[in-house]
């Protein structure tokens, strides 16, 4: 009897599945964080051979097969790359992309990575970092005489300067996309890095063409849905009981004629 291997794919399926509906229910509030989503295939089918009755097939060839499956397995959990709901913050230096891009943060090793949180701040250089220290890219330092800084929606950051009329232009903030950026490696902190999968980078100017736009003292909420995160919960956790169910039943078929 295959009934019991079966019925155990199907409950550790729907386990990984409330875990990805736990984790995006725990990122409700986190800046910039995309929610996630199961993917599952039916695993190896096995046919038997059709047993001959009389009139079973029409010159001897049936048309049906006898198949029976192996259960369910994982293929992946999806990135779900759709905006989330766009907020004013009272600090200057927060951003969101309102459209497609990426912040491409440079981090301390060298290497790049990618997110869509926007929440900057200044280190004590006068530079603008992530909450972690993390380095905006490419490196835009603000003066300690700056009065005030604008970030248009093209992305060029410009400065009031004590005792000067013309703002100061600091630099341009540029935007990353990819080609596939479902293939995107999530390393933690709210960062990407690229993998084989993602595709390489394409770097470009907000407002440019495909590229979303740079809204200086907003940020961008979480994408995750509560109402829709909670009914796969409930789905997820009927199916889980109903493989239990199959467990159970399996259990009493095994069971010696008393």
């Amino acid at each position: 009897m295959d009934i019991l291997s079966i019925a155990t794919t199907g409950m550790m399926a729907q386990e990984v599945a409330v875990d990805v509906i736990a984790n995006n229910l725990a990122n409700l509030n986190t800046t910039g964080y995309m929610r996630r989503k199961t993917e599952f295939s039916d695993l190896l089918v096995d046919t038997w051979d059709r047993p001959d009755a009389p009139g079973s097939a029409a010159n001897d060839l049936a048309l049906g097969a006898v198949e029976s499956g192996f259960g369910v397995g994982l293929v992946a959990v999806t990135r779900i790359h759709e905006q989330g709901h766009l907020h004013a913050t009272s600090n200057s230096f927060d951003m969101a992309i309102d459209g497609e891009g990426f912040f491409e943060i440079q981090r301390p090793d060298g290497t790049a990575a990618y997110t869509r949180d926007g929440t900057f701040q200044l280190n004590d250089a006068g530079d603008i970092v992530t909450h972690d220290g993390y380095v905006l890219a490419p490196g835009i330092t603000v003066p300690s005489n700056a009065i005030d800084v604008t970030i248009n929606k093209s992305g060029e950051v410009l400065a009031k300067i004590e005792g000067q009329v013309a703002l100061q232009n600091l630099g341009q903030i540029q935007l990353t996309t990819f080609i596939n950026a479902a293939g995107l490696d999530a390393v933690g902190s709210n960062l990407l890095v690229e993998t084989t999968a993602s595709g390489l980078p394409t770097v470009g100017t907000p407002t440019a063409a495909g590229l979303g736009s740079i809204l200086q003292g907003y940020l961008e909420a979480s994408n995750v849905n509560p109402i829709r995160e909670i009914a796969n919960m409930i789905k997820a956790q009927r199916a889980y009981e109903m493989n239990s169910k199959v467990v159970q039943a399996a259990d009493a078929m095994m069971a010696p004629v008393q």
